[in-house]
């Protein structure tokens, strides 16, 4: 599976240098000098202003030359790109890294979002309710997308009063939900 860790936005400076949007919680980890991303398939940028009619391709992988980050953003230099227009050419270009090369935590109360897709989602009793479709990250707490077997779609607060555990190893999520939490 396919992780997003970042989204190039525009060029900074002239030296094709790029401001990334950070979607990852370790950028200095993901982002450091020598580090090679590979970029989202599908991607089609215009053509650059140096080749009318040309359209850049956008390679499968980028790899960091250089990393700083500026006023609460990342600027990155990848190797080979040396002009603006080139940066811009990859703007809007989503940077993944394949989810087996990511490690787990070290804290076992801790998850990735792609380890807790797909779970079922179960009662302390055993009743299913349906599985995890994605998470959202809210400013209070992390929410549950819950999928329903009817095909509706609850959001489960992700702490630990509401979801007391995540058994990875046999693929389910146990929810202990306040009476209503689920018809909203």
């Amino acid at each position: 599976m396919q992780l997003v860790v970042g989204r190039i936005g525009k060029p900074h400076g002239v030296r094709g240098e790029v401001t990334v949007e950070v979607r990852t919680d370790e950028p200095e980890a993901r982002f450091a000098p020598g580090t090679v991303l590979r970029t989202a398939p599908g991607a089609t940028p215009p053509p650059t202003a140096d080749e009318p009619g040309v359209p850049f391709r956008i390679p499968a992988e980028l790899t960091i030359e250089e990393a700083r980050f500026h006023q609460g953003r990342v600027l990155i230099a990848f190797d080979g790109i040396l002009d603006r227009n080139t940066a811009e050419a990859l703007r809007g270009t989503l940077l993944v890294v394949d989810s087996a090369d990511v490690a787990p935590p070290d804290d076992p109360e801790e998850f990735h979002d792609h380890q807790l897709v797909g779970l079922a989602v179960v009662t302390p009793a055993g009743e299913r309710l349906g599985e995890v479709a994605r998470i959202d990250h809210a400013p209070s707490s992390d929410l549950l997308v819950l999928r329903r077997p009817e095909g509706r779609t609850a959001l489960i607060p992700f702490v630990r009063a509401i979801v007391p555990e995540v058994d990875l190893a046999g693929g389910r999520v146990i929810v202990d939900p306040p009476a209503g939490l689920l018809d909203l």
